[in-house]
């Protein structure tokens, strides 16, 4: 096995787009049968950052970048740089301003990663999607190697290469690439009947608690006489 792969499936681009225009991260994890959500600790460089895309996977030794400069010239447009390095926070060097510059101008989608960035006012301003678990402005080493378009462990979720990546405020949510098509349909059949509850709640101000009455009863929980 090579440590670094160039080719392989990817979910499509037509089914990317319309992951895109899904409203919420928390519609794609809830339609998903196994958690796909990142955890709590990974979070958007700034708020309302969204991104959606394919997993381009990267495993980086902590504190060394040299891996990521090599990724860099071999993503294509859509790509998602999906990087771990072991969770270690203290080298914002290992992404930076230049590195998104760069990564945009060749189509990147955006950055998922399990350290830290800097430069981020920069990174805010070309408009570059990050979430990543830190920032700091120390440096990083660029001598030691890792590998590319491997599975990794990224904050309690494995990341196949080639995987629909989607983030917005609240979360990066993974989903697996044999399963993309099915997930789509039943995230937009949820969307759209929150959508529906939404509109009742709106226009008529009813609820939909009324499924959960059975639960309630089961609770045998006693209620106040008003």
């Amino acid at each position: 096995m090579y440590d670094i792969i160039k080719t392989f499936p990817k979910v499509d681009k037509e089914l990317v787009a319309k992951f895109a225009a899904i409203e919420e991260s928390a519609s794609i994890n809830e339609s998903l049968t196994v958690n796909g959500a990142l955890n709590h600790s990974i979070r958007p460089l700034w708020p309302e950052t969204r991104l959606c895309g394919t997993a381009f996977t990267i495993q980086a030794r902590p504190g060394d970048n040299l891996i990521i400069h090599k990724a860099l010239q071999l993503i294509e447009p859509g790509d998602v740089l999906v990087i771990t390095c072991d969770g270690f926070l203290e080298a914002g060097g290992m992404f930076g301003g230049v590195m998104s510059t760069f990564a945009q101008k060749r189509g990147c989608a955006g950055l998922v990663m399990d350290g830290s960035v800097r430069d981020s006012i920069h990174i805010k301003e070309i408009g570059f999607p990050v979430f990543s678990c830190g920032v700091s402005v120390r440096s990083s080493t660029k001598i030691t190697g890792g590998k590319i378009n491997h599975p990794i462990n990224i904050c309690d979720v494995t990341v196949h290469p080639g995987d629909l990546v989607f983030g917005d405020n609240d979360s990066v949510v993974i989903v697996p690439r044999e399963q993309a098509a099915e997930v789509y349909e039943r995230t937009h059949k949820r969307e759209e009947y929150e959508q529906k509850v939404l509109k009742d709640i709106n226009e008529k101000g009813v609820s939909n608690y009324e499924q959960f009455e059975k639960a309630f009863a089961a609770l045998g929980l006693t209620e106040e006489e008003v």
